[in-house]
C-alpha cells in the first residue's frame, strides 16, 4: 500500500453540519480517447473549465426547517513556476495534463496518477508507467519534446497543464484560453527538488512531497558521509545520442557524480548541457570509469573497441559500464534518480557500500514510493 495519502482541503462548518471533505489528488477527471499521431503546437478558441466548486446539502434539523446548501471553502493557490511566472489556481488541481515524463513520474510518486487526464507521447515506452500506473497508457498523448497540441489539451478541460521549459512558447496559447500552465525545469539537483515542491503545492500533496524529499536528503547525506574521506575516481558519463557527448557542470548528472563520491571529468565544461567533445579530449581526461546510459543509441564497444581509448584507465581495467535501469533512467532527475546516486556510490566505492545493500535499498524504494515489487533484472543490475 502506498504511504502517500491525498491531503484534504479544509472546509467550512455551518452550525453543527460538516461539509464534504475535498482532496487535492482525490477526484480524477475522465480521460479522452487516446491518440498516437505525432502532434505539433496549435491554437484554438475552445474554452476550458476548471475544478468545480463542490457544495453539500445540509440535513434538515429536527424542527423540520430546511437549510440552504453551504459551499465548501477552497483557497486559491499561487505558485512561482520554474521560469519565474506567477500562476494562480482556484483550488488544488484535480485534473492534470503533463507533457513531460519527469513531471509525470513525479506525479505518480506523489500519488496523483488517477488525476492525470493526458500525458506526453511515447508513454508506452516507460516501464515505470507499465508497472506502477498502467492506466496512464490509455490516456491521450498530447505532447512531446517538440511541441504540445493546445487544442487537444484544452479539450481535456484540465485544471492545470504542466510543460517543460523547452515548450514555454506554448504558455501564451494556454493563457489565452484561460488554462493555467506551469513550466518546470528540473535540470540541476536544486531545480529537481524545487520541481517536487512545485508539483506538491499545486496538487495539495505537500506531505507526500516532503516524504520523498526527506528520503532523498537522507540517502544523499548517507552517500556524502561514507565517501567524504575516500579517493574520488574520475568519471565520464556519455549522453544517449552520442558517446562523444557528455554532461556539463550545469546538469543534474554532474551533481549526481559528485554526490556519489566521484569526479566528473567534464565538470570544466560550463556552456550549455549535453555537449560534444573529441576523442582526443576524452583520452586526455583519462577517466577511471566510463558510463554509457541505459537509453543510449550506441553500444559500449564504442569505447572498448576504439583504439583511441586503448590506454584509458577505464578501458584497460574493464570499467566501462551501463548506467541503469530498465524501469527509469537513473542518471536523469526522476523520482528514482536517488537510486542512481546509490548505485554509483556502490560502483565507485564497493568496499564502503556493498552491492547487496544497494539492491535491498532499491527494492525497498520501489515498494515504498510506487507500491511495486522489482527484480534485479528489472533494475538492470
Amino acid at each position: 500500500m502506498k504511504r502517500f495519502f491525498k491531503k484534504s482541503v479544509s472546509i467550512l462548518l455551518t452550525g453543527a453540519i460538516l461539509a464534504s471533505v475535498l482532496t487535492g489528488c482525490g477526484n480524477p477527471g475522465q480521460p479522452a480517447a487516446s491518440t498516437e499521431a505525432e502532434i505539433s503546437s496549435t491554437e484554438t478558441e475552445t474554452g476550458s473549465t476548471g475544478a468545480e466548486t463542490a457544495s453539500t446539502e445540509a440535513e434538515a434539523p429536527s424542527t423540520g426547517s430546511s437549510q440552504e446548501e453551504t459551499p465548501a471553502f477552497e483557497s486559491p493557490i499561487t505558485v512561482t513556476d520554474q521560469i519565474g511566472r506567477e500562476v494562480t489556481l482556484d483550488a488544488p488541481a484535480e485534473k492534470l495534463v503533463s507533457s513531460y515524463y519527469i513531471s509525470t513520474a513525479l506525479l505518480i510518486a506523489l500519488g496523483c496518477e488517477d488525476n492525470l487526464a493526458g500525458i506526453e507521447m511515447k508513454g508506452e515506452t516507460r516501464e515505470l508507467y507499465r508497472l506502477a500506473a498502467p492506466e496512464l497508457l490509455e490516456l491521450p498523448a498530447v505532447g512531446s519534446g517538440k511541441g504540445i497540441n493546445v487544442e487537444e489539451t484544452a479539450a481535456l478541460e484540465p485544471d492545470v497543464v504542466i510543460i517543460p521549459k523547452r515548450l514555454e512558447e506554448s504558455v501564451e496559447s494556454f493563457e489565452a484560453l484561460g488554462i493555467p500552465v506551469v513550466v518546470v525545469n528540473p535540470e540541476t539537483q536544486k531545480e529537481f527538488e524545487d520541481c517536487i515542491n512545485l508539483l506538491a503545492q499545486i496538487t495539495a500533496t505537500e506531505e507526500a512531497g516532503e516524504e520523498l524529499l526527506g528520503y532523498y536528503h537522507e540517502k544523499m547525506e548517507f552517500a556524502r558521509e561514507i565517501t567524504k574521506n575516500a579517493d574520488r575516481p574520475k568519471v565520464y558519463l556519455s549522453s544517449g545520442s552520442d558517446y562523444l557527448r557528455t554532461c556539463t557542470s550545469n546538469m543534474y548528472q554532474n551533481d549526481l557524480i559528485a554526490m556519489a563520491g566521484g569526479e566528473n571529468v567534464s565538470e570544466e565544461l560550463t556552456d550549455g548541457y549535453w555537449t560534444a567533445v573529441s576523442a582526443e579530449q576524452l583520452a586526455a581526461w583519462n577517466p577511471e570509469y566510463i558510463f554509457g546510459v541505459s537509453y543510449a543509441e550506441y553500444g559500449l564497444e564504442s569505447f572498448t573497441d576504439n583504439q583511441a581509448f586503448a590506454q584509458v584507465e577505464a578501458v584497460k581495467n574493464n570499467r566501462v559500464l551501463t548506467f541503469p535501469s530498465r524501469i527509469e533512467a537513473w542518471d536523469y532527475p526522476t523520482p528514482s534518480s536517488i537510486l542512481g546516486i546509490l548505485w554509483l556510490t556502490s560502483t565507485l566505492h564497493p568496499d564502503l557500500y556493498p552491492a547487496e545493500e544497494y539492491r535491498k535499498e532499491a527494492a525497498e524504494f520501489y515498494q515504498k514510493f510506487f507500491d511495486i515489487q522489482v527484480s534485479d533484472e528489472a533494475l538492470g543490475l
